[in-house]
């Protein structure tokens, strides 16, 4: 039985609390009732229910896939749309944020909304008369719900915000945010891996290798390389699905983006959940995210691939990727087509005489290529002007699924596009490339790139070529492994530099590319974003005169009207105050 989040509207005696989302409790709780009502074994899983569906929030901002927060602000993507259509995000993408940005509020706003369901759930399971061991996972998984939370407060804040549990009764409890919090969340996530079973009786549900990657990531993000290296080797090397399928690489990367899929790719480690129910929860949070016009989904444009990151797929004459930005220096694989004599709605050129990594072509949509199983990608770009030329690709359902009712337009709030496609959280291949981290980071530079070609193995494989449709290669593919001659087995920096570069190409348009930028340090993303501002001027105006981030801003501004609200202490000092970077 397949995990799912159902809606749930319920007035209880101190909280009111709405959710949506996708079954693993398929009949929705109705009505109003009493705290004695809810003292239910029923009551404890419908309300370890509503703190799983918290992950399916309908803002945008809020989306645990980042798309805006990570994605776009790390350079993977421009806004796309047009100028006019949520100009909220303009000045994210310029890197003119301000602390009243709403999208940043709704990150905020979600991350509390989660610690409070996650609270009350565990206040409300001490007064159920349920099994004991039933009781214990439980907690468990609300415990890693609540370290995921903060873990996403944090990635997008910094480590100093207010962390309010279970012991805090007040419906908006006034903390100060001046601790560091990760020693919060490991604490909780510590909880979860201490009461989760190896396999979670649902699908969908978190279990023990769920809760150590997390730890991991966690880690991993604080710079504790050394803390994570065992946490990890023990997850690739005795880990196993929530199935029971021991963890490894799909040979088809698609595996990973379908949803016929869901749960069963060997890469998964903690998919959020999503369906097609009619009830908006098709990832709501996602659904900017689709091309336009008449293109899957129809609507609306947003979250185009950047030029970076597209030119960053060009290889040398090796089949590997260029470690020091030599591409910058190149000419586009695409451009826009600017000839006047030429029919206008061919939106690019594509050179094949560039030679390109095929994932490319797996993460990136290009005019006049295929697109999954819908043909050549068409003129489906709202505004070449203000977005590029360019579409996403990864998390866009198929034509099978579309025809399969598994995505379509309307499906959230009658007109926005949404899909049932679950979203893997945690992977085996970001595992793997952190891992790989590790290893370098110790010296064996064997090890780490043995698990970099691991990956560029399965890209290479000829499920992942995509073809067009006489089934010859779309465009002019080519992918080597590192030799062992290469500088990256003796040289660690040179390794670190083959690392990174892979999870920017592997991981691309998955929502992770700012956090990395950030746990590499202010100095590197500093310079990562100020080379990404320098590169896409050349082809979007809008670039142009903008002055890239300091390396201090590793963090997003507290959001104004959150610390507004919360006011000061009696003493009249804030509640919340804005780090120093932002003042």
């Amino acid at each position: 039985m397949k995990l799912k989040y159902t809606g749930a509207l319920i007035c209880a005696m101190l909280f009111m609390l709405c959710s949506c989302g996708e079954d693993f409790l398929y009949k929705s709780p109705q009505g109003s009732v009493d705290k004695e009502m809810l003292s239910t074994v029923e009551g404890a899983e419908m309300f370890t229910t509503t703190a799983y569906a918290t992950l399916t929030a309908p803002d945008w901002g809020a989306s645990i896939f980042n798309w805006a927060l990570s994605g776009m602000y790390g350079g993977d993507a421009n806004k796309g749309s047009d100028s006019n259509d949520q100009a909220v995000l303009n000045s994210m993408e310029t890197y003119t944020l301000i602390n009243t940005n709403g999208y940043i509020n709704e990150k905020w706003r979600w991350v509390y909304k989660g610690a409070q369901r996650v609270s009350f759930a565990l206040r409300m399971i001490d007064d159920v008369p349920m099994d004991e061991s039933l009781k214990g996972v439980r907690r468990a998984e609300l415990y890693f719900l609540r370290a995921l939370f903060y873990f996403e407060g944090v990635k997008v804040f910094g480590p100093f915000m207010p962390y309010i549990d279970e012991s805090y009764t007040d419906n908006n409890p006034l903390v100060h945010n001046d601790k560091d919090i990760y020693p919060n969340i490991l604490a909780d996530v510590d909880k979860a891996i201490a009461g989760l079973p190896a396999k979670p009786a649902d699908l969908g549900r978190a279990y023990v290798w769920a809760a150590k990657m997390l730890k991991a990531k966690i880690l991993m993000q604080q710079g504790k390389l050394a803390d994570a290296k065992p946490i990890l080797a023990d997850v690739l090397a005795n880990g196993s699905t929530n199935s029971g399928k021991k963890f490894g690489l799909a040979d088809n990367q698609s595996d990973n983006w379908n949803t016929n899929m869901d749960n069963s790719s060997p890469e998964s480690i903690f998919e959020v959940q999503f369906s097609n129910d009619g009830n908006d929860h098709g990832n709501m949070g996602m659904s900017l995210c689709y091309p336009h016009n008449s293109g899957p989904g129809g609507c609306c444009g947003f979250y185009q691939p950047s030029f970076e990151l597209v030119n960053s797929y060009q290889v040398n004459a090796d089949g590997l990727p260029y470690l020091n930005g030599e591409y910058r220096a190149k000419a586009s694989v695409t451009v826009r087509n600017t000839d006047e004599d030429t029919n206008k709605e061919i939106l690019s050129v594509n050179d094949d005489d560039v030679e390109i990594d095929p994932r490319l072509d797996f993460a990136v949509g290009r005019y006049g290529l295929p697109y999954k199983d819908y043909g050549p990608a068409k003129n489906w770009v709202r505004d070449p002007t203000n977005g590029g030329i360019f579409m996403p690709k990864k998390h866009v359902y198929s034509q099978a699924e579309a025809d399969a009712g598994l995505g379509r337009s309307g499906m959230n709030a009658g007109w926005a596009p949404g899909s049932a496609m679950n979203i893997q959280y945690l992977s085996v291949r970001d595992a793997m490339l952190l891992y790989a981290e590790c290893l370098a980071n110790d010296g064996d530079l064997a090890g780490a790139m043995g698990l970099v070609n691991q990956i560029r193995s399965r890209a290479a494989k000829d499920v992942n070529i995509i073809k067009n449709a006489e089934g010859a290669p779309a465009a002019n593919y080519k992918i080597a492994n590192y030799p062992a001659s290469h500088a990256a087995f003796g040289d660690k920096a040179v390794c670190t530099k083959a690392i990174r570069m892979e999870r920017k190409l592997e991981l691309a348009m998955e929502g992770q590319r700012w956090f990395d930028l950030t746990r590499w340090g202010g100095d590197y993303m500093a310079a990562e974003i100020a080379a990404y501002v320098e590169y896409e001027q050349k082809y979007i105006a809008k670039f142009n005169g903008v002055t890239p981030l300091p390396a201090a801003k590793t963090m997003f501004p507290v959001p104004l009207n959150q610390i507004q609200q919360m006011g000061n202490d009696e003493s009249g000092q804030p509640y919340l105050v804005q780090p120093a970077p932002w003042k």
